[in-house]
């Protein structure tokens, strides 16, 4: 299983040719790309959002969350907030739901290289 994050999904739809788009081409074929649930919801906020979106997404499996998942969420951003690092609540949820799977995450957001010492693999 590997995790796609919005922004290389959305770079992907775009059809942007780049490394994320490619690993995000590479897993969806290979049926290996998961959404962390906040993803999911981030791409269905788009009040524009095509048919052809929504039927990709939703052939798309979710992350499972785990019990303790809010608890561990919230003392991590309290940890990165603390360290003086940017956390926003979004990205510690998507964060969270890798670390709790251990599965890596695709991103193109730089952000997340702060959630490392925490556990989360990125590709």
């Amino acid at each position: 299983m590997i995790a796609i994050d919005t922004s290389a999904f959305a770079r992907y739809l775009d059809g942007i040719d780049a490394p994320d788009t490619r690993a995000v081409e590479v897993a969806i074929e290979n049926r290996a790309g998961v959404f962390p649930p906040v993803v999911l919801s981030e791409l269905l906020s788009n009040p524009e959002m095509s048919a052809s979106l929504r039927e990709i997404t939703g052939r798309v499996p979710l992350l499972d969350l785990h019990g303790g998942y809010w608890h561990r969420t919230g003392f991590m951003r309290a940890a990165l907030l603390r360290d003086g690092y940017k956390a926003f609540l979004a990205d510690c949820l998507i964060a969270q739901s890798c670390i709790d799977n251990d599965v890596p995450l695709i991103t193109r957001d730089r952000d997340f290289r702060h959630f490392v010492k925490a556990g989360l693999k990125l590709l």
